[in-house]
């Protein structure tokens, strides 16, 4: 039995490793600077939050919140579609990344994130649409659940992260004490703007079935959620899809004819 004592120990001690390690494998941001044309940045509040804000504006703005693998300027394509749709775009940067200072938490980035639109809607008098990918959809469902919003823009988006990275520490991460768990789920009683929902059916890192149970639990709770499938798209080439654009565009002029 000694040697269960053992494995039970060492089992221990890399649960205890974990913990105090994985804020660093969930904020993996890279130095690169966003410099992408067309766009101005701007320090909006007193907690240093950085929004990079298209010069061209229009009667709709986008709160844009990126994945959390690399810098904002791995994102420009998804600013671009809106941009080009004649929408205002106002995009967070992450403390940690982008050559921004700063160490990023759930807490800060959420706090961050509810800052940001409190300057944007001081600085834009029409709808908002909150638009986020991958960690950013936790975002961007937060501040639908603590602001008024006219839409939401979800992509690839996890029911909670805690279960992926259950799945890939073989740890019950939700249950860990100190572990930053971003639970989406949690926040859908909360939100009550309409949603759109894509994500790639051959995403690896966020399994489509994420997608498609955050979809269900936001029907269950009588949102008007519109889910679409993209059967060949991985995690990172999902915006680079024939379509991803034309259902961004319809969505919204949809809900925001209403």
């Amino acid at each position: 039995m000694s040697w269960l004592w053992k494995l039970a120990g060492i089992y221990l001690l890399y649960a205890g490793a974990m913990i105090l390690a994985h804020p660093r494998f969930i904020y993996p941001f890279g130095p690169d600077p966003f410099d992408a044309r067309g766009f101005r940045q701007e320090v909006v509040s007193d907690r240093n939050v950085t929004l990079a804000i298209s010069e061209q504006t229009g009667d709709t703005a986008v709160l844009y919140f990126m994945g959390n693998g690399g810098a904002l300027s791995y994102f420009a394509y998804s600013l671009i579609v809106h941009a080009r749709a004649g929408r205002t775009v106002a995009a967070m940067e992450y403390p940690g990344g982008g050559g921004i200072p700063g160490t990023p938490s759930e807490d800060r980035l959420k706090a961050d994130a509810l800052a940001a639109y409190d300057w944007l809607v001081q600085h834009h008098d029409g709808p908002i649409v909150v638009h986020g990918y991958s960690m950013g959809t936790g975002l961007a469902q937060h501040v639908a659940a603590e602001r008024p919003v006219a839409a939401i823009i979800l992509d690839a988006p996890f029911v909670k992260m805690c279960e992926l990275m259950a799945r890939a520490s073989w740890l019950p991460a939700c249950i860990l004490p100190g572990i930053q768990r971003w639970n989406s789920a949690a926040l859908v009683p909360e939100l009550s703007a309409p949603v759109l929902i894509q994500h790639g059916g051959a995403d690896e890192l966020i399994p489509i079935g994420h997608g498609q149970r955050l979809a269900g639990l936001m029907h269950d709770a009588g949102l008007d959620v519109s889910f679409h499938a993209v059967p060949d798209a991985t995690h990172v080439d999902l915006v680079g899809h024939p379509g991803y654009q034309t259902r961004i565009d319809e969505f919204l002029a949809r809900v925001l004819a209403q």
